[in-house]
């Protein structure tokens, strides 16, 4: 559908791929806009309509492939349209005509493609997932089904910035307990309490694990109501429930 927007990276050139925000579908209210999360209290047929648009807008035809999502570390390889969706939270396919697709609303969706190779991945990278090595898996999957990880491409879209991202000390401590290395992730904020950089700790555990190109978007899905569901903005402000937005990617 033309009014929805499709936010796209140049690291992962000409594969089919997309970040979606909450722009075009056919939800209302508290839901307005793009709303594809099954989980989420929105009408469901307003929901499924809103994934066939987002599915159309990246790989015309091809069927949704989502995960019922749990913040591990879990990455599940695709072949077909699952009958039941699997608790995980990365996906990794070698065939064309499925999309692989990654529910956000704060979290950040990474996607990735060894283009040569013929295999693509996306993975839900909240802070739980990040930390427990979901990227790390996706990238071990990926290279399991032929890809090579210095061939291998990622990009990081809309998820919370760290001016948004505001955490306790026990969370700090919990990232400096499995690096030390990891304090530069955090700036010092109110008493007790810091700014988390999530994006720029996804990008380190890509670098990290070998990947040379990675695109970080830049885009905070807590700041920008206009284009992006927040799980935090809607719980500061005391909402009842939240949309939820997909990252999208597929082979031709």
């Amino acid at each position: 559908m033309s009014d929805v927007e499709v936010i796209r990276a140049g690291a992962l050139g000409d594969v089919p791929h997309g970040f979606l925000g909450r722009r075009g579908g056919v939800s209302q209210g508290l839901h307005g806009g793009l709303n594809v999360g099954l989980g989420s209290d929105d009408d469901r047929a307003a929901v499924e309509e809103n994934r066939r648009r987002a599915a159309d807008a990246v790989l015309p035809g091809a069927p949704l492939v989502t995960c019922y999502q749990v913040h591990g570390a879990d990455c599940i390889r695709v072949n077909a349209p699952f009958a039941e969706r699997p608790h995980a939270d990365a996906l990794v396919t070698d065939r064309p005509g499925l999309a692989l697709g990654i529910l956000t609303a704060d979290c950040a969706p990474v996607l990735l493609a060894d283009a040569a190779a013929g295999v693509v991945g996306a993975a839900h990278a909240g802070w739980k997932g990040a930390i427990g090595g979901v990227t790390d898996a996706t990238v071990a999957a990926m290279e399991r089904l032929g890809a090579q990880r210095d061939r291998i491409a990622a990009a990081i879209g809309p998820c919370i910035a760290r001016p948004s991202y505001e955490v306790n000390e026990e969370f700090r401590r919990r990232f400096e307990a499995e690096d030390p290395a990891n304090e530069r992730f955090f700036a010092d904020a109110r008493a007790g309490h810091a700014q988390f950089d999530l994006e720029a700790y996804v990008t380190h555990r890509l670098a990290n694990a070998g990947i040379r190109r990675i695109e970080a978007l830049g885009l905070d899905t807590y700041a920008d109501e206009d284009r992006f569901f927040s799980y935090r903005r809607a719980t500061h402000r005391g909402e009842p429930d939240y949309g939820r937005q997909i990252a999208i990617i597929g082979l031709g």
